[in-house]
């Protein structure tokens, strides 16, 4: 073992070991359910906006709008951004919260570890969260798929279809009971790992939650840059199978990962689109060589 790698690895473990340190004084003498509220609340606020400044300031650079997978439709103008922005923040407050309220006697009675440490190793937390995303997809992609069955589309997920040009803020844009069904997903992974194996530390659903709406942004920011995560990892869903959905309003029900709509064939009618832009570029590409 190299001094490097013993330098490395002593690092490593001091950034831990100071940050456990952190998280049990944050916890220390007070209230854990609590403490629980603000940093899953905080923490979500935070990412969410977060999250979407970068496409903001994409939207404010010319060289960048090549990247726009709609080019005829231009949906994130400032209005529409401030409308979605209020819109969103005031269902983080009125209906997240409260939501985030109960998670701590649930999560506890299931048997959660929530202000103990150390943490959990990498090697626990990362089939934890593989799971998270599979679970949340699978359940996502038929809940996803009801909603636009006649009456649940009309009077629940059209809000969320308003723009069929989406952008990173509209991730959230959605209508209370869509935000409450679909939010059973998101938490609904971690409450059946616990339940079943009681050996789940909140830190480890706290990075799940974050890469979630890292991938919810990301696949409603309407650009598809070459750093893209679906163009590096080929399963991935990503902005540009699920732009295809805004714009049809069919097909890509899910959220996460391709597999689901490949293997109940609801995928076909954006495989025949990717298939005619596709053939159109070519001959665009042969007209140029002619010229």
């Amino acid at each position: 073992m190299t001094n490097t790698t013993l330098t490395g690895s002593a690092t490593t473990s001091q950034f831990m070991a100071g940050l456990e340190s952190y998280w049990a004084s944050l916890f220390e003498g007070r209230n854990e359910a609590f403490v629980t509220l603000m940093l899953l609340f905080i923490s979500h606020e935070i990412i969410y906006f977060g999250r979407c400044i970068p496409y903001l300031i994409a939207d404010q650079i010319p060289s960048l709008q090549r990247y726009k997978i709609q080019q005829k439709t231009i949906q994130n103008t400032r209005q529409n951004q401030w409308k979605v922005f209020r819109y969103v923040l005031l269902s983080h407050f009125f209906l997240e919260l409260p939501m985030i309220v109960g998670f701590h006697p649930v999560a506890v009675y299931l048997g959660m570890t929530i202000s103990s440490v150390p943490f959990p190793p990498l090697s626990k937390m990362i089939p934890q969260i593989f799971f998270f995303f599979v679970f949340e997809d699978f359940f996502h992609y038929w809940a996803h798929r009801a909603m636009h069955y006649g009456p649940l589309y009309k009077h629940i997920h059209k809000l969320h279809h308003e723009f069929s040009a989406p952008f990173g803020l509209a991730a959230e844009y959605a209508h209370p009971i869509e935000v409450l069904v679909l939010g059973i997903g998101t938490i609904g992974g971690p409450l059946l790992w616990c339940s079943f194996t009681h050996d789940l530390h909140l830190i480890t659903t706290m990075i799940w939650m974050t890469l979630r709406l890292f991938q919810a942004v990301e696949a409603h920011s309407g650009y598809d840059f070459p750093w893209s995560t679906h163009n590096w990892l080929p399963f991935w869903s990503g902005s540009e199978h699920h732009d295809y959905h805004h714009m049809a309003f069919t097909n890509n029900f899910a959220t996460s990962f391709r597999w689901w709509d490949h293997l109940f064939g609801t995928n076909k009618k954006y495989l025949a689109y990717k298939e005619r832009q596709r053939k159109e570029q070519h001959s665009a590409q042969g007209l140029k060589k002619v010229q």
